[in-house]
């Protein structure tokens, strides 16, 4: 599963600048995790191909698409009651055409075209390109549906239009789909098994960044440390690939290596890890490169040895936390971040219990949490009884945030009297008057304006925190400018 929901950016609109000789009017909006955000961008490019500019007004839209994520109950609830929204509007202008993308797409295809009616168009997250062909099905007035899942699809030809359109910060694409069957995790049936995009491209849409003044990229995945190109296909066949493909395969140490030797100025992220998969050759090439960030975003979902077999995390607690004290003595200042599902099918009072004890070994920076929800078609769903009571859920997760909590405040206070270097993204949320960016181990840093821009790279000696801020004063540009 091991997606980041970033709550502030569901339901963002992606509106891009017009071409003159487009004629009709696209409104997309995204839900979900990084990859739905990234494939927005790729559908939308697209469309702009195709004749279609966006529009930020839902009323004057010719077709209207949703992005969709079926990671949690939460956010399919939301979703159809945008869909309610959307067929309210198609009720005034019934030429208006209504589709879904994305991960519910591919989990409730049948339901939303045939039984209740609500869309126009159902598409898969590997059927982006056969939009065209799927739109035109649609105006001679048929349903029209591609939820198959590609061995092959990844996209690596389409240069992605951007939707962080701050133009400093940028998520390049470099797997899609995951072979970790985790037993809540719903992935591997939307998305397919797990695939890797061919090198050059994605060094050339780097180039493209570059070349258009990005001064930050995520490399991103379901779980990138499993990238393997050999060529083409699925991970899981490289086991039948020539001697010469298996000689000349690129794997995620020489992929990231490549990138950070290839652009040297640019900063490097990576989302997301998974234990079993990050090897101690990953680290090095990390610790190695100062534009390779130092965070490490490593999802864990249960400290219990018990809950983590019945999850079918593929790692023991043991295991886990000897790739922590790896981390910690190959890259010293390196911060660490989690995911954790509380009230887990079967899951007693001593398994929270042993959740809590590891984080209190690790004292993670930030995290992801959740109480545990059913999302059906999962091994969990099927097979398991969600048995813990929503309050007993509600109170571990509580107990499990202010955990956190604490714990982000201890690593916050590290910084204090520290000069750290920032990526300037935006002016503060709180000041017109301060910057707002992030460090290294991505900590958001607030400073001073003063004659600084937007896009640099500025040192920042840090002088007072929250759990979740550092605020300081700029002491000059860093060398990476």
């Amino acid at each position: 599963m091991e997606k980041i929901i970033e709550e502030s950016k569901q339901g963002e609109n992606l509106v891009l600048e017009n071409k003159p000789e487009n004629t009709k009017k696209l409104f997309i909006e995204s839900y979900g995790c990084a990859m739905n955000f990234s494939d927005s961008e790729v559908v939308a490019s697209i469309l702009y191909e195709g004749g279609y500019n966006t529009t930020s007004v839902l009323e004057e839209a010719d077709l209207v698409l949703v992005n969709t994520c079926s990671i949690r109950d939460k956010a399919e609830q939301t979703i159809r009651k945008r869909l309610e929204k959307y067929n309210a509007v198609k009720r005034i202008n019934p030429k208006m055409k209504v589709g879904v993308l994305g991960c519910m797409a591919e989990r409730l295809k049948s339901q939303f075209l045939e039984e209740e009616k609500i869309v126009d168009l159902v598409v898969g997250p590997d059927a982006y390109k056969d939009l065209p062909n799927l739109l035109a099905e649609v105006e001679e007035g048929r349903d029209a549906i591609n939820v198959i899942l590609s061995k092959e699809e990844t996209y690596g030809d389409i240069s992605p239009v951007r939707l962080m359109s701050n133009g400093i910060t940028a998520l390049v694409s470099i797997t899609r789909g995951c072979d970790n069957m985790c037993t809540f995790c719903v992935v591997p049936f939307t998305r397919g098994r797990e695939r890797s995009r061919e090198p050059q491209s994605i060094m050339k849409e780097i180039q493209d960044l570059w070349d258009k003044g990005f001064k930050e990229i995520t490399l991103l995945g379901q779980n990138v440390d499993s990238y393997l190109w050999y060529g083409g296909g699925l991970k899981k066949d490289f086991v039948n690939a020539s001697d010469m493909q298996k000689a000349t395969a690129v794997d995620f140490d020489q992929l990231l290596e490549m990138v950070a030797v290839g652009f040297p100025k640019m900063r490097i992220r990576f989302s997301t890890s998974n234990p079993q998969d990050m090897h101690e050759s990953i680290l090095h090439v990390i610790a190695k490169y100062p534009n390779i960030c130092k965070h490490i975003h490593l999802p864990v979902q249960s400290g219990s040895d018990r809950i983590l077999k019945e999850m079918n995390r593929l790692h023991t607690r043991e295991e886990y936390m000897t790739l922590i004290d790896k981390i910690r003595s190959i890259i010293p200042n390196a911060s660490i971040s989690q995911d954790m599902i509380a009230g887990f099918p079967t899951e007693t009072e001593q398994d929270h219990q042993d959740t809590m004890s590891l984080m209190e070994y690790v004292k993670y920076n930030f995290g992801y949490m959740y109480s545990y929800s059913e999302r059906p078609g999962t091994l969990a769903g099927r097979k398991m009884e969600d048995d813990v009571p929503e309050e007993t859920k509600a109170r571990r997760l509580q107990e499990i945030v202010d955990l956190q909590q604490k714990h982000a405040w201890f690593r916050s206070e590290e910084f204090v009297g520290q000069t750290v270097e920032v990526l300037v993204e935006k002016v503060s949320k709180k000041s017109t008057e301060e910057f707002s960016g992030r460090n290294s181990q991505s900590i958001t840093v607030v400073f001073p304006k003063e004659n600084y821009k937007i896009g640099d790279f500025v040192n920042v000696k840090i002088e007072s925190c929250t759990s979740g801020t550092l605020k300081g004063k700029a002491v000059g540009l860093s060398s990476m400018n």
